[in-house]
């Protein structure tokens, strides 16, 4: 029996989550079942299914969720999110990205619209109180940002205040602009606890420890940390004359030397925004103690790439990999229980594990 985990509300008495929650294993199943079932998950963009009667499988978090999925776009050019697993037996009903005007399980013909509602199945004539609403493909919740697809399983929050959210500070980007750089896709693997990465990531405390190179462009003392109910946002300011945004007049930050806008959403997806464009980071628990950490560069301005903050992005993350399977190893330790946030640098962080210990309270 997993006991309740406390953060205190105000941070210059809060203790951090106690090293249990990162190395115990009734803990781990809890996170998959109250936080990412409950919660969102970016799925990609929507060129996944880039036309008319396009349907692409995938399963979501992989290991970890293990959701098998499927996008679809109606020939209306409604992108649906549907369980791929057919209702009579369980089957996979779709195998591989293709083009359908319907969904045909390949086990038994049980056929399906692309929004999921049973058409026709063989040999059901003298089945009673057939077809029912749970002889229909489960329609998931999906939201829409630009061009990026996010879903929710058994969400608990509204995403599209999230979005909103972020749009103040970033919706004057074209995001539909945007494009996939395939070069720059990469996958890391982590011999750490997912929550360490993110703890990691939610604190620019250790910029100046352990990167040197992203220090040298960002101005530490300027600093900033924002929070809202479900995400937060760290602002990275320019040191010197490295690439900024060029915000519009009317925009919160208008004037200021802006080199990057760290945005991170509840659970475990990070949008990092440069002049260039954004780095998306998705955090995917793999077991108690590995993580995949996937990246995706998604390109506005070229000119831009490899300069200022948003240079370097492969370095840093091993400069943080490093770091994170440092503390992997030191929570193992007996004499380790909990440690205590720094009230002008990890805000962030005390964000995360109050959200973490609610969601699994509940």
């Amino acid at each position: 029996m997993i006991k309740n985990f406390k953060v205190d509300r105000d941070i210059t008495k809060a203790e951090t989550l106690p090293a249990s929650f990162y190395r115990n294993p009734e803990v781990f199943i809890a996170v998959r079942d109250r936080v990412f079932y409950r919660s969102w998950q970016w799925i990609g963009h929507e060129g996944l299914v880039d036309s008319p009667e396009k349907v692409y499988p995938f399963i979501l978090l992989d290991n970890f969720l293990t959701e098998p999925m499927l996008l679809t776009r109606d020939r209306e050019d409604r992108i649906s999110c549907l369980t791929n697993v057919c209702t009579h037996r369980g089957n996979l009903v779709v195998e591989r990205p293709k083009t359908a005007k319907k969904l045909i399980c390949g086990y038994h013909g049980r056929s399906f619209n692309l929004h999921g509602k049973m058409e026709h199945m063989p040999e059901f004539e003298d089945v009673e109180n057939f077809p029912r609403s749970c002889d229909n493909l489960h329609e998931f919740e999906i939201r829409k940002w630009g061009p990026f697809l996010f879903v929710g399983l058994n969400p608990i929050f509204e995403l599209q205040k999230v979005l909103d959210e972020m749009n103040e500070r970033v919706g004057f980007m074209p995001l539909q602009e945007f494009t996939l750089d395939e070069k720059r896709r990469k996958d890391y693997f982590i011999d750490a606890n997912w929550a360490l990465y993110c703890d990691n990531y939610l604190e620019g405390f250790h910029i100046p420890f352990v990167h040197e190179d992203l220090n040298a462009v960002l101005d530490y003392g300027d600093y900033d940390t924002i929070l809202y109910d479900h995400m937060n946002l760290q602002i990275g300011y320019s040191e010197g004359s490295e690439e900024v945004f060029d915000l519009p007049e009317k925009h919160p930050d208008y004037g200021k030397k802006i080199a990057a806008y760290y945005y991170w959403l509840f659970p475990n997806m990070m949008f990092n925004f440069y002049p260039w464009g954004v780095s998306v980071n998705l955090v995917q628990p793999l077991e108690m103690n590995k993580t995949k950490v996937s990246f995706y560069s998604y390109v506005y301005d070229p000119s831009k790439l490899d300069k200022g903050a948003g240079s370097q992005l492969d370095k840093v993350e091993m400069e943080d990999e490093a770091v994170v399977e440092g503390v992997q190893k030191g929570i193992r330790s007996r004499f380790y229980k909990a440690g205590r946030f720094s009230p002008t640098r990890e805000k962030g962080v005390h964000h995360f594990h109050r959200l973490l210990a609610d969601f699994i309270n509940l």
